[in-house]
């Protein structure tokens, strides 16, 4: 009593595995090496050591204080879900208004109240951030309004051209059709 064995070929899937499968494991291996440029570019500009952001936008005299501000990204604004369109800015303080300064806010037009004076900047007052919400219909000349409180309750405002502070929104809302 004999038992043959009939031993069934290798099929082409594994021929094809074991032939290629160190080329296929470099390759795997190579390909992350090729987003690692930006990668390192993102972390160098979220820890701050290549500046504030993309595109500095400069010292903003507010009163008495003074910030440094720039946009994080020099593009348009991205679409964040029902909030809608928002762009980012990060500001830092000046060395001697960083123990007076309690609030710094940023919004496009100019601000009713201190209750309508727009969104907070967070962070350190050496590396702040700040979400600013772009409506679609914002006008091409709009100016972008700063409004700092200080510890004493004083209240400092100041603008700046919003095609200063991001051209790359003002061709955005051209884009979407806004008039000058």
């Amino acid at each position: 009593m004999s038992q043959s064995s009939t031993a069934t070929p290798p099929s082409r899937l594994s021929r094809f595995w074991h032939k290629w499968r160190f080329h296929i494991n470099a390759l795997l291996l190579l390909i992350p090496l090729g987003f690692m440029p930006k990668y390192f570019a993102d972390v160098s500009l979220f820890r701050g050591d290549s500046g504030l952001g993309e595109r500095e936008i400069g010292d903003v005299q507010v009163g008495p204080w003074s910030l440094r501000l720039a946009e994080l990204r020099n593009e348009a604004p991205h679409p964040s879900g029902p909030a809608g369109y928002m762009k980012d800015f990060n500001a830092a303080l000046c060395d001697a208004c960083v123990e007076q300064v309690k609030a710094s806010y940023l919004r496009i037009g100019k601000p009713r109240s201190l209750r309508a004076a727009g969104v907070i900047f967070f962070g350190t007052p050496y590396r702040m951030g700040s979400q600013l919400p772009v409506p679609e219909k914002t006008k091409a000349d709009a100016e972008l309004w700063i409004t700092m409180e200080g510890w004493d309750g004083s209240m400092h405002q100041a603008s700046i051209p919003l095609s200063q502070a991001s051209p790359a929104t003002i061709a955005w809302l051209n884009k979407q059709g806004a008039k000058p």
